[in-house]
């Protein structure tokens, strides 16, 4: 065997093994990268000395800390330079409370320990500038100007302006119930000529709808002819003719209680003949809804052989979800939108709200009234109802600009020096693209509007690392 001698296996990092560390830290995150760097020859990671030493971190991943200048191996963004106390340069962060890591509800004003014997956490007066709560979940986020500027990130400011709750819902055209006539007979006879032969038909009010022949009509028309006659007699023989007036008013009485119109009660008294057939008219205009009557038909006392309904006025009914109720109020104006009329909406009214609720579709029927003067509404038709309440004076800021999780509602107000700080607002009413806030904001203060999304993920991650002390 030759005296070989195997070298000794290099300590030292090449090009090729930091390219290799930096991909390893891009692919596991932020918490790897964090140990794969410190742990690089040229970063330091010995224990703190007496003499306070510079080291640069990144804004985005507080992870990420160097002892000279250099790029995010994560995001790729400048390192800043921060003191050895972890504030930023130019100035030290003052604390303004504690909390604790497991429950961001649970605050201290002075260090101290949770039931798990784990360490509050400090909370900085630059994470709660403004006044507000914290939010749980999220943290400040910091964005400068030019990344800003890459994500399409704008605000807008909250103002005071005028707000009133709209609701649109689904609404069907109904019949206006106090508009419904039946024509009914009152004596019973055989159909003789029909003049409204169909259904849907328009008719106006003492337009002809059909005759009938009755002989309890005809013997009462009888009746009432020897009752005049009677009358007349008695008068020319010198008798009182209290008796006679007696019976023609008996006799013509039941004539009128049988809706047998003053003309023709007029020409039995000129003519002296008794028609066989009696005419009746339509008591309205309007359309007619229902026939039940063909000619030699049989008709009984109390039959309903037509129904006549008025389309000039129409109602609509609305479902009003439960959560909507409270706001709803008899008098509130209304518009209804077609397809069948795509450039055109129609004005109405709620004038009756259900008191019972469904049980089903935890919904109540609200009723709107709309004019219908060319008879353009259609019973049965469906359309979308917005009920508008009457506007007031309110803080708004664009609807965008709210992140609803479910449970609460959530904005980002921009701050000074690129800052952006999460609020837990209270919405009000909702007027299109507009938002009513109750409380959590004032006048003036920025919103933001776009890349809203990206910050809310952003702020989570920073809150998450920050309950586990990487702070």
């Amino acid at each position: 065997m030759s005296d070989m001698k195997i070298p000794a296996p290099s300590r030292r990092f090449g090009a090729g093994a930091m390219a290799l560390v930096l991909m390893l830290g891009l692919g596991l995150g932020g918490g790897a990268a964090y140990l794969v760097f410190r742990g690089t020859p040229g970063h330091d990671h010995a224990a703190p000395s007496a003499e306070a030493k510079t080291r640069y971190t990144c804004p985005m991943h507080p992870t990420i800390v160097s002892d000279h200048p250099g790029d995010c191996p994560i995001c790729g963004m400048a390192l800043v330079k921060v003191g050895a106390a972890g504030g930023a340069a130019g100035g030290e962060r003052k604390i303004a409370f504690y909390r604790s890591p497991m429950d961001a509800k649970q605050t201290s004003p002075v260090p101290r320990k949770d039931e798990m014997g784990m360490d509050y956490l400090p909370v900085y007066e630059d994470e709660v500038a403004g006044g507000a709560a914290p939010v749980e979940g999220l943290a400040n986020v910091q964005i400068d100007p030019q990344r800003q500027q890459l994500i399409g990130l704008r605000t807008v400011e909250a103002s005071v302006g005028p707000v009133g709750a709209s609701w649109r819902t689904v609404g069907k055209v109904a019949v206006d119930e106090t508009q419904v006539h039946h024509v009914n007979i009152k004596v019973g006879g055989f159909v003789d000529t029909v003049y409204v032969d169909y259904v849907g038909k328009p008719v106006k009010r003492g337009e002809r709808l059909f005759s009938i022949y009755s002989p309890d009509l005809l013997s009462v028309q009888q009746e009432y002819l020897l009752a005049l006659r009677t009358r007349k007699a008695l008068s020319e023989g010198g008798v009182a003719t209290g008796a006679g007036n007696d019976l023609v008013e008996s006799a013509r009485e039941r004539l009128r209680l049988w809706d047998i119109p003053e003309s023709e009660v007029k020409r039995l008294e000129e003519t002296g003949k008794p028609t066989k057939n009696l005419t009746l008219y339509s008591p309205m205009t309007g359309v007619v809804t229902k026939k039940d009557i063909v000619m030699g038909h049989r008709l009984n006392e109390g039959d309903m052989p037509y129904e006549i309904t008025d389309l000039s006025r129409v109602w609509v009914l609305a479902d009003a979800y439960e959560t909507d109720l409270g706001r709803i109020r008899t008098g509130m104006t209304a518009t209804l939108s077609l397809e069948a009329f795509p450039n055109k909406t129609f004005k109405g009214k709620v004038i009756f709200i259900d008191p019972i609720l469904d049980a089903k579709t935890r919904t109540a029927k609200v009723r709107l009234e709309f004019a219908n003067p060319k008879g353009e509404l259609k019973p049965e038709m469906f359309g979308e109802v917005t009920m508008q309440a009457e506007k007031r004076e309110g803080l708004r800021i664009p609807a965008d600009a709210v992140i609803d999780s479910g449970t609460r509602k959530v904005v980002f107000v921009a701050l000074d020096e690129g800052k952006f700080q999460p609020r837990e607002i209270e919405v009000g009413s909702v007027s299109g693209d507009q938002v009513e806030v109750v409380s959590g904001l004032k006048a003036g203060d920025k919103v933001v509007t776009r890349a809203n999304f990206l910050i809310d993920s952003e702020s989570q991650l920073r809150a998450s690392l920050a309950a586990m002390g990487g702070k």
